[in-house]
């Protein structure tokens, strides 16, 4: 489990232990997942899961080249440079081009920006709404505790693998990147007992909480899924504030020829991650707790947005949503850290 962390001074980052020196970013990361005494198995950021991050933060980095970008994060293509894969990700539009990758890649990015855009206003509407404590669970390499405006006494928590923490923060570190909040990763794998670290750390669960729950439910089992829902309906006090990206049938935006090449390419089998199924339900689970819930098709936001997906992504945005929710009764106002 994750050592326990105490508060630090607004603007700062606690970080986690370097757990195998794969933080390092002179050179290529580890690329070899590590098994515990437990049996599962830790990934660092160029296997498995993690490499998906560093594909979400290429995305992201095409995206905020565009000249009407959805989103804009300074570090994006920080990260995809510093893990040193072997067939390198486009991290601008000419490179997409120049890589000659797929079509999907552009649809990617696209999608990626809706997404962030979307959460991004949830984020910032919290805020106005006094909420102070963030959860991000599976971070990844997520900027937003460090490119968003957080109002003072904000705290942010990002849950992940131990290592892709530590390759994040070594990145951010190195480009003199400062968190807007007090910054907290809390380094545990969601498969354990994620919630008891994140008490640990400095969590309140009697204080109003957003949490974010961004390109993680495609690789959950939907009893997973539920499992992951029903742990952070106990956490949160009442006024407490949740968003899921839900994401269905996303392998239908892609060919076999695509994701074969994805595999050869990168390593990353998106057949063996991906839960591709329409069996969870986000929202019916939280009203099902008691939580109030909106729901909005991810199509419905794209058109909004001035983005209507294109028709290789129709399958997949209109059958993924944006699910938001609060838990109803007076929140407690939150206290100063």
């Amino acid at each position: 489990m994750a050592n326990v962390r105490h508060a630090v001074p607004r603007g700062q980052t606690k970080h986690p232990d370097d757990v195998d020196g794969s933080h390092s970013v002179d050179g290529p990361a580890s690329t070899d997942g590590l098994a515990s005494t437990d049996g599962l198995v830790d990934w660092d950021i160029t296997t498995g899961v993690g490499i998906t991050a560093l594909a979400v933060a290429a995305a992201r980095a095409v995206e905020s080249g565009q000249p009407d970008a959805m989103c804009d994060d300074p570090w994006a293509a920080a990260f995809v440079r510093a893990a040193h894969l072997p067939h390198p990700m486009p991290t601008t539009p000419a490179e997409v081009g120049d890589h000659a990758l797929p079509d999907t890649w552009m649809l990617t990015n696209r999608y990626l920006g809706i997404r962030t855009k979307f959460l991004d206003a949830v984020v910032t509407g919290a805020l106005a709404d006094g909420i102070r404590q963030t959860v991000i669970l599976a971070a990844g390499l997520d900027t937003r505790a460090f490119r968003l405006s957080w109002p003072a006494g904000s705290t942010v928590f990002e849950i992940d693998q131990p290592r892709v923490l530590a390759f994040k923060l070594a990145v951010l570190r190195a480009r003199g990147a400062v968190a807007g909040c007090v910054h907290h990763p809390v380094p545990v794998d969601l498969r354990r007992d994620w919630a008891m670290s994140l008490r640990a750390t400095g969590f309140d669960p009697d204080t109003p909480t957003l949490w974010l729950v961004e390109g993680l439910t495609p690789y959950l089992p939907a009893q997973a899924e539920l499992q992951l829902l029903a742990g952070v309906d106990a956490h949160s006090a009442p006024g407490s504030r949740i968003a899921v990206e839900e994401a269905r049938r996303i392998l239908t935006a892609v060919s076999d020829a695509e994701l074969d090449g994805a595999r050869d390419r990168w390593g990353v089998d998106m057949r063996a991650l991906v839960h591709d199924d329409d069996d969870r339900d986000a929202a019916g689970v939280l009203r099902g707790l008691g939580w109030t819930v909106s729901a909005e098709g991810i199509a419905a936001v794209a058109r909004r947005y001035g983005h209507p997906v294109t028709d290789a992504f129709a399958v997949t945005a209109q059958a993924s949503q944006f699910v938001t929710a609060e838990r109803p009764g007076a929140a407690t106002p939150t206290r100063p850290r």
